[in-house]
């Protein structure tokens, strides 16, 4: 099984990319990790209907078919780290590819939200792009390792 991450938005900054590089490398070969970055649509003049679809297209394009789309939205279900570590394990006896999508700055376009398998929230607190990306990995390392009685997560 392979969990991607799909995030719209630019480069991250080197201490984001050091951090998400240390939990990425931390995967079982049997659960790999992988990221896609899809650009960021220009802001300017073009109406948030506009900018969100042309984005959905980019994001569409980056997921691989017949996976599991699961959205990070502030609305999605809350789960705990148990939690978390039963539906990756649920994942896993699935087998179909799960694809986590960050949306850009303005969220994600609306029908697309509707439209994935499931919604997931990562916070109640706003957080950054960069942070985002770093916190949901470590996250299903997290999980991972719960699932894989592994030290790292204590209680």
């Amino acid at each position: 099984m392979k969990l991607l991450i799909v995030a719209v938005g630019q480069r991250m900054p080197d201490w984001a990319q050091t951090a998400y590089d240390d939990y990425a490398k931390r995967f079982p070969p049997e659960l790999r990790v992988e990221i896609k970055t899809v650009k960021t649509e220009p802001r300017g003049s073009k109406s948030l209907e506009t900018l969100l679809a042309a984005e959905r297209e980019r994001i569409q394009a980056a997921l691989p078919r017949g996976c599991r789309v699961v959205v990070l939205d502030e609305r999605g279900t809350t789960f705990t780290t148990k939690a978390l570590a039963q539906q990756l394990q649920q994942w896993q006896l699935e087998g179909d590819d799960v694809a986590l999508v960050i949306g850009g700055p303005d969220g994600l376009e609306p029908a697309f939200r509707a439209a994935a398998h499931q919604r997931i929230r990562l916070s109640d607190l706003t957080l950054p792009h960069a942070m985002v990306r770093v916190l949901l990995i470590e996250q299903l390392y997290r999980a991972w390792s719960v699932n894989a009685n592994h030290p790292y997560h204590r209680e």
